[in-house]
């Protein structure tokens, strides 16, 4: 079973799972907690040993109240020996500020054991993510990613900051607890045992309900988030379609889920803490009744009473925070589910084991008999071949689905052929060494996308080590250069969320000086004039000219100037190749690329 049958990553996020699947789940998040804890095994045995001490020092304070009204009151009332007593009150003063001591160093220390959990599982998600193949991110939406790293991580930490030190010094003070009062007077012990049954059963009712609870309250809350981060991504679609009112409509209907899961589980503790309290209060009234008897007959000293009725009742204590660490726990653990199934996922385009080294790619792209079909999906291209030789520039040119941008992605190797083989100087692109990959193969898109920072730090992405030097002159091979000066700090402009400080055509062109100064053997772009408009494209057309001399490329263009600049056309329909030829002798052919000349020239009249 593949963590993506478990996980949902394929659709939509589940809370319907069968025992196979939950027993799964369990062990692959137990898996995870566990490699995660492994590095800090000194410091969790550590911090138990403080744990430990201090809760057994709280726990001596009844009997030793006890030891003093039994035996230090009757020496001082009979002898006048006060010195039982000043030990008592000495060995009472003793623990209270051991305790207190060790509790605050238990606090630093489990608070440095869950920051190093988190820290280690941020950057295992993020790293997981990135490495993940883009067939996941295509499936696995951009806002299910950030539920991962936000309201998941942050119920793991509410977990490891509050709910675990709730959880190790209660079921310590509550283990303590029970051995003093079996010490001290067995039957008040078998009294306090007898009551374990009654709260046994009720504990697990909450288990079994609860579960199921928290984890529709994660899958409720990452819809919440997964439609907040698409809508705010999207909002220039949103205003201009005016789909505001029925978004709100449908955000207050994700919200409305989240309020009713949250609140069926706020109705489950409604029923819990009160079973809790009243299992407590029921014992001790019975512990305080047959203990009264047993004073009364002399059975039973009444320093003795006073302590088995303290630890009656503080035995009860922690339970109501066990049960919010159980509240924390649920969620943290469905949470961890979740990060877990993240994790768990292999790459589909994996690396190789032993990769083959290609310091100086010549550009020499092949594909032979390749078969390719996205997953769940048709046969995008059915037994495909095609050679291109190194520093030729073809252009794809075809109708919506006719494998272009497929063909492109191939070559780039964010997918692997499902039959067949794609090579580069005849090295099989799944043999090839990453970093070679992705030296020898660039690709620009139409999005053209800048991530915050500089102009010169977003030209240096294609060559991080460049100095300013290089990266301008690799603005002013793509006549990029002059705009560039012109901006307010020039090369240290901030281009400001996704270059929103740019028009499109000077994205575009600081995209093709990413690229130039990249200098990879084989460039592929990808309707990168798509959105420009007509002066702009000049520019571009003319940063082109310099970007692909003397390098393979691919161009997947609908618009026809873009094409005109090509050695090869190729004319793509269903995944085949239906015509090959130069521009010029596809022009003045009567094919399907002339018939598109012909009506891209009477569009320009």
């Amino acid at each position: 079973m593949s963590s993506a049958t478990v996980t949902g990553v394929e659709g939509e996020e589940r809370d319907d799972f069968t025992k196979q699947e939950s027993a799964q789940i369990r062990r692959r998040s137990l898996t995870l907690l566990g490699s995660l804890l492994a590095p800090l095994k000194l410091r969790v045995v550590l911090t138990m040993l403080v744990v430990v001490i201090s809760t057994a020092a709280q726990v001596a304070g009844p009997a030793l109240i006890a030891f003093g009204i039994d035996r230090g009151l009757p020496a001082v009332l009979d002898s006048n020996d006060w010195m039982p007593a000043f030990l008592i009150v000495g060995l009472y003063l003793f623990t209270g500020i051991v305790g207190a001591v060790l509790i605050a160093w238990y606090t630093v220390l489990s608070a440095r054991i869950s920051q190093a959990i988190l820290i280690d599982l941020r950057k295992r998600v993020f790293l997981q993510t990135q490495k993940l193949s883009l067939e996941f991110h295509e499936n696995y939406t951009s806002g299910r990613i950030i539920s991962r790293q936000t309201s998941d991580l942050d119920a793991i930490r509410e977990l490891l900051d509050s709910g675990i030190n709730q959880l190790v010094s209660g079921f310590l003070y509550m283990l303590f607890t029970g051995i003093a009062l079996f010490l001290l007077d067995g039957i008040s012990g078998l009294v306090l045992l007898g009551s374990l049954l009654p709260l046994y059963f009720l504990t697990r009712w909450f288990q079994k309900r609860s579960q199921s609870l928290f984890r529709q309250s994660r899958v409720a809350s990452a819809k919440v988030i997964v439609h907040f981060v698409e809508t705010m991504t999207g909002i220039r679609a949103v205003k201009a379609f005016r789909k505001e009112k029925r978004n709100e409509e449908h955000f207050g209907g994700l919200v409305e889920d989240y309020r009713g899961v949250n609140a069926k589980v706020i109705q489950l503790f409604g029923v819990f803490d009160p079973g809790l309290v009243f299992i407590g209060n029921v014992t001790v009234a019975i512990v305080l009744l047959v203990g009264g008897f047993r004073v009364v007959d002399g059975s039973l000293a009444i320093g003795a009473l006073l302590a088995v009725v303290l630890y009656t009742r503080r035995f009860y204590d922690p339970m109501e925070e066990m049960a919010m660490f159980y509240n924390s726990y649920q969620s943290a653990a469905a949470a961890l589910e979740k990060i877990s199934g993240v994790l768990e996922e292999k790459p589909t385009v994996p690396d190789p084991v032993q990769p083959i080294d290609l310091w100086a790619a010549r550009g020499h792209v092949r594909f032979d008999n390749v078969r390719f079909a996205y997953k769940g999906d048709t046969v995008v291209l059915p037994d495909f071949s095609l050679d291109i030789p190194a520093g030729q520039t073809i252009a794809l040119v075809g109708s919506t689905g006719a494998g272009k941008s497929t063909l492109a992605k191939l070559i780039s190797r964010f997918y692997d052929p499902t039959a067949g083989t794609v090579t580069l100087d005849d090295v099989d692109l799944r043999d090839l060494h990453p970093k070679d990959l992705r030296r020898a193969i660039v690709m620009v898109t139409q999005e053209a996308y800048l991530f915050s920072g500089s102009v010169a730090d977003n030209i240096a992405i294609g060559k991080p080590e460049a100095s300013l030097d290089e990266i301008q002159a690799a603005a002013r091979a793509v006549g990029a250069h002059t705009f560039i000066e012109s901006l307010p700090n020039g090369y240290d402009t901030d281009v400001n969320k996704r270059g929103g400080r740019v028009s499109a055509g000077q994205r575009q062109l600081i995209s093709f000086a990413r690229a130039f100064l990249a200098d990879p053997a084989v460039l592929i772009l990808d309707e990168a004039t798509a959105s420009l408009d007509i002066p702009s494209e000049r520019l571009v057309q003319e940063a082109l000219q310099t970007l692909l001399a003397d390098r393979t490329a691919v161009i997947i263009a609908h618009r026809l100037s873009t094409v005109a600049i090509a050695d090869r056309v190729l004319v793509m329909e269903h995944g085949i190749i239906v015509e090959d030829g130069t521009p010029a002798d596809l022009i003045s052919g009567t094919g399907r690329f002339a018939q598109l000349h012909a009506a891209w020239r009477d569009s320009l009249v």
